[in-house]
């Protein structure tokens, strides 16, 4: 592995992290803003939601734009907006002041999340794409490790203010690391065909295209699972079963830990049984574990040892799942790589956004509400699979 091919991944994945920094590191303030906003934990899940609305939208945007302009320039925008908003979560003095920056804040960092990929694909194919994104996302996995830590650190001594000053920061971090650091990999002559109408002529051959549909959905289904849990853990890990803050960013870190030591296998395994395949049996025994998880504790074991193990496990085969479909979904979209990006990415938090409504409406202070969501996502990614991507389609691939 060269220096330049891993310099690419670290700045790679701290640009995709920033936007989810922000999720991160305040989650374990969400009952303390609600206390000094005054405002209720399902409005305060409101300032979540917002984010992640803008957050899944406006990847369509950024999309094309980095198609049409080159991949650094909707970065610099993207980010400098992120960066003015959070400015203005950290002055909010009420819960709807805090909501609307945090929208501001998510059309600012979708720029970090769908960018990143184009770039990969821009750079490599196949497996070696595989690598870069396994270790693309090794650096953004840090987020969910680090981020609740420093949150409750940050917390502690300045308040939940102090959080959104913190990822400003980060923001101006990453803008320097872009000026600095990464090379535009998209040259003005394969700007010259791109334009707004034929960003709509390539989402229109996107929606038609059933193998890109079908692997952004089994990722996106997987990340629904995962957003379940961000976004119930808080109010379940501190107030159901009694974890500080500071406790609850450790467990919340581990299934992290998980995730991205596991898909640091990627390339290897890629290598050895083809991308399709590995894809397939993640998919199998992450939608097991889940299931398992929840017919366990629909039993009465829903002792949180249980569950931190179920997730442990499950979300390491999520490590496996999620650069598989997206390398595999662009694969076939150089050309479009940017809006295709946009879409998958879109798409990824529309699903997650719809999840994530439907568990609230069924949340009632415990766990089982919760993992009954993450395995239904598991499950739905495993039947799509099974219904889409079967045997015959795999020896194909192959």
């Amino acid at each position: 592995m060269t220096a330049p091919f891993l310099r690419t991944a670290i700045i790679l994945g701290l640009l995709s992290a920033i936007g989810p920094f922000a999720i991160d590191m305040y989650l374990p303030a969400l009952p303390s803003i609600g206390d000094d906003l005054g405002a209720q934990n399902n409005v305060v899940q409101l300032s979540l939601l917002s984010f992640f609305i803008s957050f899944a939208v406006f990847q369509l945007v950024y999309g094309p734009l980095s198609d049409i302009w080159g991949r650094k320039a909707p970065l610099y925008l993207g980010i400098g907006l992120f960066a003015v908003a959070s400015i203005g979560c950290a002055v909010a003095s009420d819960i709807e002041t805090l909501i609307a920056f945090r929208f501001l804040q998510g059309i600012g960092g979708a720029a970090g999340m769908v960018i990143p990929r184009a770039i990969v694909r821009d750079m490599h194919t196949g497996v070696q794409a595989a690598r870069l994104m396994s270790l693309l996302m090794l650096v953004f996995s840090i987020s969910p490790i680090l981020a609740p830590l420093t949150g409750s650190a940050v917390i502690e001594f300045y308040g939940w203010r102090g959080v959104f000053y913190a990822v400003m920061i980060a923001a101006f971090i990453g803008l320097i690391l872009l000026a600095t650091q990464l090379q535009e990999t998209r040259p003005k002559k394969e700007r010259l065909e791109s334009n707004f109408g034929s960003a709509m002529a390539a989402y229109r051959l996107l929606l038609g295209d059933r193998n890109f549909l079908t692997l952004t959905f089994i990722g996106g289904l997987g990340i629904s699972s995962f957003l379940v849990y961000l976004a119930n853990s808080p109010f379940v890990l501190i107030e159901y079963y009694g974890l500080t803050p500071t406790q609850y960013s450790f467990a919340f870190s581990i299934n992290a830990v998980s995730f991205f030591t596991v898909s640091q296998a990627t390339g290897w395994l890629g290598e050895r049984f083809g991308l399709v395949r590995v894809m397939r049996m993640a998919v199998t025994a992450f939608a097991f574990t889940m299931a398992s998880m929840f017919v366990v504790m629909s039993f009465g074991m829903n002792q949180l040892p249980v569950m931190a193990g179920f997730l442990f496990v499950g979300y390491g085969f999520l490590g496996l799942v999620i650069p598989t479909s997206a390398v595999l979904a662009l694969e076939d979209h150089g050309e479009i790589a940017g809006t295709a990006s946009a879409l998958m990415g879109t798409l990824h938090f529309v699903t997650a956004a719809v999840a994530m409504i439907v568990a609230s409406v069924f949340f009632d202070g415990t766990a089982l509400p919760m993992a009954a969501g993450i395995a239904i996502c598991a499950l739905g990614a495993f039947f799509l699979t099974q219904a889409t991507i079967g045997r015959r389609r795999v020896v194909a691939a192959e």
